[in-house]
């Protein structure tokens, strides 16, 4: 019988101020509130366990369903953040997800930011895809996808999302890995209120090897652990000044891409990504107004914007993870 991973979900639950913007660095983004008082189970209800002081969820896949919240609230910018550790062994066709969204309002022209965990088969490790989609623009793609300098199995690694009025980043770790501008992305960019999800569910037909490997319940049920969940941002349904809000948010110090930021996401992207959609010149023969194609990059993908050559993870252990560490095989 396969031993369910623990779980512990801390759920913060942050209104910034509509106060100075440098309020907003000094937000503290540790206090946690009781599930119930921020989130809502969204589907699998029976697949939803929570702990007796209501701290601690788990999200479960299994034969008959999968599972996933919704936050109560829908936000206009913030930092959504959470320390997450992924099912262990064969998860192929597996998929966990930490997004925001507004799909079930505006279907035709929704908005969207994404992490995205693709299980593997035993012995390949997960994938981690980002996507940032904008008024609708599912179909001009935008995924990209690294591999990660540790085992997100065996111990919880912090994932975050910030969405500002001029720009959006993903951070794994604390450690910036992607970074897009409103100015680049034009019409592209993220511009309606949007709620947070997470979700477990099966995505055999197309998540691992384009859906070669579909998801094998004879080792679930799959289990996502979260904790540290994080909400620092602007609901749309309180009486706050959004400007004020908007500021705090792009004054907050995840918004603030120092040089070290940048030299350590570069670094990142270096060393884990393995698929690009700036590269990709069978999806789109003309870049996007946000790449940068840098040539010695772009000689290390196909046409297709994968790498050329699989990553290899060097085994370190449970010594904490830097960025430039080591990479695992696709």
């Amino acid at each position: 019988m396969l031993r369910l991973a623990s779980i512990v979900l801390a759920v913060v639950f942050l209104v910034l101020p509509a106060a100075s913007p440098s309020a907003a660095a000094a937000v503290d983004v540790t206090a946690t509130v009781p599930f119930q008082k921020v989130y809502t189970p969204l589907f699998g209800f029976d697949n939803i366990l929570r702990s007796s002081d209501d701290r601690t969820v788990s999200l479960l896949l299994d034969r008959s369903t999968g599972s996933g919240f919704i936050s109560s609230s829908m936000y206009h910018h913030g930092f959504f953040s959470a320390s997450i550790k992924l099912p262990s062994d064969y998860t192929a066709g597996v998929v966990v997800a930490f997004y925001t969204s507004n799909g079930d309002v505006f279907e035709k022209t929704h908005d969207e930011l994404d992490f995205e965990f693709l299980g593997n088969i035993r012995g390949k490790p997960w994938r981690i895809q980002t996507n940032v989609y904008g008024n609708g623009s599912v179909s001009r793609g935008r995924e990209e996808r690294y591999v990660l300098p540790f085992d997100p199995t065996t111990e919880f690694h912090r994932y975050s999302i910030l969405w500002t009025r001029d720009a959006v980043a993903f951070y794994v770790d604390d450690v910036p890995i992607r970074h897009v501008s409103r100015s680049r992305a034009g019409g592209d960019f993220p511009s309606k209120p949007m709620s947070l999800y997470a979700t477990v569910w099966d995505g055999s037909n197309w998540a691992t090897s384009g859906g070669r490997y579909r998801v094998n319940y004879h080792y679930g049920p799959f289990v996502a652990s979260f904790t540290d969940l994080a909400l620092a941002g602007c609901p749309v349904d309180q009486m706050l000044p959004a400007q004020g809000c908007a500021e705090a948010v792009a004054a907050s110090d995840p918004a603030v891409m120092t040089l070290a930021k940048l030299q350590a996401m570069r670094r990142f992207r270096e060393r884990n990504m393995v698929y690009s959609y700036c590269y990709d010149t069978r999806r789109y023969p003309v870049a996007f107004t946000e790449c940068d194609i840098v040539e010695s990059e772009r000689k290390r993908f196909k046409d297709s914007g994968h790498l050329r050559l699989a990553l290899r993870r060097r085994r370190t252990g449970r010594r904490p993870w830097r960025v430039g560490g080591a990479k695992a095989d696709m």
